[in-house]
């Protein structure tokens, strides 16, 4: 930069006011650097600026699988709306592996970001870490919280998985639950939802037992796991609600190959549900009956919470209100498709 600003013939506050907001500068003198920066090829290297400020303008958004589409549409919102409020989104994917998590978060340490975004592997977080950096950077969690004192943003459970359940119930036989792997907190919260929904209409839950293992690849889970249950005749109904979309997907794809017809017709074998409407679910065959989780509106909410904390901050405080940590659960709606 000091080279630069000696070859623009300019001052160095200038030139750095300029890099911050290029309108912030004259008419002129915008020119003037910009003829300079065509005839050098300089560009400021974000990571060292950031270095030296007290508050950076790069936020962290650390997703545990880059390629589930849930998370591919979750990142790109808030990337877009985080570069709309001045910041530089950095995505870090931690690849279902707690490491890897610690890695990341390292790094997020190591660049002085502002604050960051989690979707936490949860069961094997190591929770002591992301706590420690909580209480230095406004940390919001979504998809499922690292505990109950964390800022979070997701989808009601309780409220999504009592809608759908109502929905088979009336519509056929009461379902039986097939679970996910063990690696986040959705799979406990999950199930206890589907049990109290279960239990407010006076049926008795059937959770399905599954293969204890600790995986994300679900399709894979839910076709082996049905394989599985099918072969053992431990199916107590003829309907089955996943714990999520891709689960479903594994399921509908096993019972296909046993011969089994899924849908919700007289003529039909089973009925499998899913939860997430997940943007393949609709073009599954059959296509998936469903609940929604709002995507778009969980990231919203999301940077709108950080960026709240990090308002909260600008007064010169180095700490995170943990007192009162913001917690928004959004509803869900129910998609009627031809798999239940």
């Amino acid at each position: 930069m000091e080279d630069f600003s000696e070859f623009v013939g300019l001052s160095r506050p200038t030139v750095s006011k300029y890099f911050n907001d290029p309108n912030s500068v004259r008419k002129k003198t915008r020119e003037t650097i910009e003829v300079a920066l065509k005839k050098s090829g300089f560009r400021p290297n974000l990571f060292a600026v950031n270095l030296n400020r007290r508050r950076t303008n790069i936020v962290g958004i650390v997703i545990p699988n880059s390629v589930d589409q849930f998370y591919m549409a979750l990142t790109r919102r808030i990337e877009a709306l985080a570069t709309e409020a001045g910041f530089f989104p950095l995505v870090l994917s931690t690849d279902g592996q707690p490491d890897l998590e610690d890695r990341a978060i390292r790094t997020l340490k190591s660049l002085n970001v502002a604050g960051a975004i989690i979707a936490p592997l949860g069961v094997e977080s190591h929770q002591q870490t992301l706590a420690e950096y909580g209480r230095s950077v406004p940390l919001v969690y979504v998809d499922s919280p690292l505990d109950d004192t964390s800022a979070f943003v997701g989808t009601d459970n309780q409220q999504s998985f009592g809608l759908i359940v109502d929905y088979l119930c009336r519509s056929g036989e009461p379902p039986s639950y097939l679970g996910m792997p063990d690696v986040n907190t959705n799979a406990r919260t999950r199930e206890a939802a589907y049990v109290n929904a279960m239990t407010r209409f006076a049926l008795t839950p059937h959770i399905l037992p599954l293969t204890k293992i600790r995986t994300w690849d679900f399709e894979r889970f839910g076709f082996d796991e049905m394989t599985r249950l099918v072969d053992l005749k431990r199916l107590p109904t003829k309907t089955i609600l996943c714990a999520n979309d891709r689960i479903a997907f594994g399921a509908i794809a096993a019972a296909y190959k046993i011969g089994l017809k899924v849908g919700h017709g007289a003529t039909s074998d089973i009925r499998i549900a899913g939860h997430d409407d997940h943007p393949l679910s609709r073009y599954a065959c059959p296509p998936i009956t469903t609940v929604t989780q709002n995507v778009s509106e969980i990231g919203r909410r999301a940077v709108d919470m950080l960026l709240s904390m990090l308002g909260d901050n600008d007064e010169g405080e180095d700490q995170v209100d943990e007192t009162s940590p913001a917690r928004f659960l959004l509803s869900a709606d129910l998609m009627l498709r031809e798999s239940a």
